[in-house]
């Protein structure tokens, strides 16, 4: 079976897909995540295309920038063509006069120079800063409307690394890199023209290590890219295990598992350090390599120049300015290079991006939708079998029909199967064979919005937003009134808690709704759930299970005018608090064994009627003690 995947109080929840997060040492795993990284972008080019699709909008912006950055390089080549005409003018004949009017050139041309580089970058950074958080948008958007597969098994953590750290990599290349990248880029290209223009001969000399600088960036580009994306994956690991145990210090601490998590962090520790230190020896050696190319360029100019002044073939004026053009040829080749560690750990963190974009849902809408506008509430499950790790069947053979109006409980030891058939009827998932229908139509032809509107589910463990109480039971909703979320918090037995509250549906809820009581966190989601579902189907996955006898007498309360109003299927934990219900289910290892109501179901003495006994057992021990 999958390995239980425990819930925020530390439980384990039933038939979840497996969570190996925190496994620490696996190799293999190392290695299929590496290869299916580079499997799904491997192509710079596509990588490209991302940052173009996002960068499309707003080219207005990027051809006002390139036009200004061709200024900006072809006066780059101005101040050594400047510097050999007044040593080899002016200064060779003694004219002062002129050598100001050079001068005078010289200062105009960096003005200029400060005057283009400033407009270059301001027209750029409008463009980037909107394409990025264009990017986070569709992000977030793309997650939003991912399935439960995949929101279950991806870390909290690694969503967050690319809304974050990934998206602020590519801010550094739109924000420094690029600007470094394309300026030099094209100021290399323009000089190299001049050089080869002016003096063929000491051009070649200057330029003579490129090939060289050519080999060993290729050599290094590999390695900074793996050690990049190695970097990254560590980041995100830690960054999920700091997640989790952040929010369940309080479980680690109750079990007296510090030194054992400590451990566990000191291991992701470990792996990010070695990570980090991969990744910045690649980095310094290959700007090492590079600075010695640059210094054996620069003596070869100096010495083939100076032999060239001795022979005639070129002038004191025109070795000093190709000084200075070997100087800007090889700049833009070192700039290139320190920034080029931040452009292959920006492309990995596109590639990331983009494989997560290129993520499509399991759970899709259909091409052809059917409205679903009414709804009765006739569910039928038709041999329905599902599993979430192959050769590990979950569900067997489902076959159940319920009518509209009618309330089903669905109980079952752990691991039976009770939680996935919640999950199916709300579509997290899809059945592997079979079909559920809801009203007659297959719910994989309804389009999931309306899906959602009409099957609303109370977790057992129920979210709640930052805000304040009308928020969370509102949800985004602006279209509910006030009126409408007082009337579905009074119709949940909400109410008698919120009107307690300081500032009553004003109160401002805590993120995950810590300064809430989980009683009171149910309840509000049973609102939530009236007020945003106020007629169809409604799910209740064990909203009992884990709050105080006052609270589950509210909740009962509730329950009992509600269930009479619509189809319900309750999975339940405390029989007691089902006997009411048309229907009981009793499941056990994926397959439905009985049907019936309370009373039947006890008297025929089977599955229900011992699972009923062992509960009666347990008050009585508890009483007796």
């Amino acid at each position: 079976m999958p390995k239980p995947k425990p819930d925020s109080n530390g439980r384990a929840r039933e038939n979840e897909p497996p969570d190996d997060r925190f496994q620490v040492e696996d190799p293999a795993a190392e290695e299929l995540e590496q290869r299916s990284l580079t499997e799904v972008a491997d192509q710079d080019s596509a990588l490209f295309k991302l940052l173009g699709s996002s960068l499309a909008p707003y080219k207005r912006w990027l051809i006002m920038a390139l036009v200004l950055m061709l200024g900006t390089s072809a006066l780059n080549v101005v101040p050594p063509y400047l510097l050999q005409q007044a040593i080899d003018g002016p200064i060779a004949r003694g004219e002062m006069r002129s050598l100001w009017w050079i001068t005078a050139l010289y200062g105009a041309t960096a003005l200029g120079l400060y005057g283009l580089t400033f407009a270059f970058t301001y027209f750029l950074q409008q463009a980037g800063q909107r394409a990025l958080a264009d990017l986070r948008s569709r992000l977030f958007d793309h997650i939003l409307r991912q399935d439960h597969g995949f929101l279950t098994q991806t870390s909290t953590g690694e969503l967050v690394s690319r809304l974050t750290n990934d998206i602020d990599q590519l801010n550094a290349v739109l924000s420094r890199s690029i600007v470094i990248v394309l300026v030099e880029g094209v100021t290399l290209i323009v000089v190299v023209v001049v050089m080869f223009m002016v003096n063929w001969r000491l051009a070649l000399l200057s330029l003579a290590v490129l090939p060289v600088v050519a080999v060993v960036t290729r050599y290094f580009r590999a390695r900074i890219r793996r050690s990049s994306s190695g970097e990254r994956s560590a980041q995100a690991r830690i960054s999920a295990f700091l997640n989790e145990h952040l929010h369940g210090m309080t479980v680690v601490q109750l079990f007296n598992r510090e030194d054992e998590s400590e451990r566990e962090f000191e291991a992701y520790n470990k792996r990010y350090r070695e990570a980090l230190i991969e990744l910045r020896w690649h980095s310094a050696l290959f700007l090492s390599v590079q600075e010695i190319l640059s210094s054996v360029g620069l003596g070869l100019i100096l010495y083939g120049g100076g032999q060239g002044v001795l022979a005639g073939w070129a002038t004191l004026g025109t070795l000093v300015a190709f000084v200075q053009y070997t100087e800007r040829a090889f700049q833009p080749v070192l700039r290139l290079s320190q920034e080029y560690n931040t452009v292959q750990v920006a492309l990995g963190a596109a590639e990331r991006i983009y494989a997560m974009l290129n993520t499509r849902p399991k759970v899709q809408d259909p091409p052809d939708p059917v409205p679903l506008t009414r709804v009765r509430g006739e569910i039928e499950f038709r041999n329905v079998h599902f599993w979430y790790v192959p050769d590990e069947p979950v569900l067997r053979g489902i076959d159940l029909h319920i009518p509209p109006g009618q309330s089903v409980a669905v109980v079952g030891p752990t691991g039976a199967g009770k939680s996935s058939l919640v999950s199916l009827l709300a579509r997290h998932y899809d059945p592997r064979r079979g079909q559920i229908l809801l009203d007659g139509v297959d719910l994989r032809r309804y389009r999931l919005t309306d899906l959602r509107r009409a099957v609303a589910v109370v977790p057992q463990d129920p979210v709640c937003l930052a805000g304040t109480i009308a928020f969370n039971i509102r949800l985004y909703r602006d279209d509910l009134s006030d009126e409408d979320v007082r009337r579905a918090a009074e119709f949940s037995n909400a109410a008698r808690f919120i009107e307690e509250l300081p500032g009553g549906y004003d109160f401002q809820v805590l993120p995950n709704g810590e300064n809430l009581s989980q009683g009171q966190r149910q309840l509000l989601a049973l609102a939530r759930a009236l007020a945003l579902n106020p007629e169809g189907v409604l799910v209740l996955d064990e909203a009992t299970s884990s709050i105080d006898t006052a609270t589950e007498a509210l909740i009962q309360e509730a329950l009992e005018r509600i269930l009479r109003t619509r189809t319900s299927l309750v999975i339940a934990h405390r029989l007691s608090t089902i006997r009411n219900a048309d229907r009981i289910i009793v499941m056990e290892r994926g397959r439905i064994v009985e049907d019936g109501d309370h009373a039947s179901l006890l008297a025929r003495g089977g599955h229900y009627a011992r699972l009923h006994q062992h509960q009666l057992m347990g008050v009585e021990t508890k009483l007796a003690g």
